[in-house]
């Protein structure tokens, strides 16, 4: 065992004892009780350590990969339940988790996003403006290293920062023009070059 598994293993176990104890002592005259409780205990302590344990399996199960690459070097989307398609791509080495939006002009980061990729956002200059569902923000131009997509990397490629506040970056029609084809059909969007 991992040092770190011992350490948890070792706690519970205190805890146990430490509850078992406490029912223990609380009612010698009510020995019967008192194993009744502990029982009640002990399955919802091992109902919380199986849903601990199952939790990473269940998660894996009902989460779909975030996208495909076929053999061609399409990028298929799963739509999400909601009804949109996200992705994670590598900005200046930076996870960024998009969410695809045709009706956006541009890659559009939010201000926790471009920082992560290494975007100073005190030193740039909020000149442009977006109207948005939000009303009208005001925004950024940047150019961005690299930008990583599967297999596809490219290169200098212009985004803004929007300096509203904003859930998550959107991947707008600036970025989707560089892929030849943009198809959605059956729940998939799928992006070829």
């Amino acid at each position: 065992m991992a040092d770190v598994e011992t350490g948890h293993l070792i706690y519970l176990i205190a805890l146990l004892a430490v509850v078992g104890g406490w029912f223990f002592m609380q009612g010698r005259e009510g020995l019967n009780k008192t194993l009744q409780y502990a029982a009640v205990w002990g399955l919802i302590f091992i109902g919380a350590m199986a849903g601990v344990g199952l939790w990473q399996d269940i998660s894996k199960d009902t989460t779909p990969r975030q996208f495909n690459l076929s053999e061609s070097g399409q990028i298929i989307l799963k739509q999400a339940r909601d009804g949109h398609y996200y992705l994670t791509a590598r900005v200046n080495d930076a996870a960024v988790r998009f969410v695809v939006d045709t009706g956006a002009t541009d890659i559009v980061l939010t201000e926790a996003d471009a920082q992560r990729a290494g975007i100073d956002t005190n030193g740039l200059s909020y000149l442009g403006r977006a109207t948005t569902a939000n009303g009208e923000v005001r925004t950024a131009y940047v150019r961005l290293a690299e930008f990583r997509l599967g297999d596809h990397i490219d290169r200098n490629v212009g985004a803004v920062v929007n300096e509203g506040e904003m859930q998550q970056s959107l991947l707008g029609m600036g970025y989707l023009q560089r892929w030849g084809r943009i198809e959605i059909s059956q729940g998939e969007m799928i992006l070829t070059r």
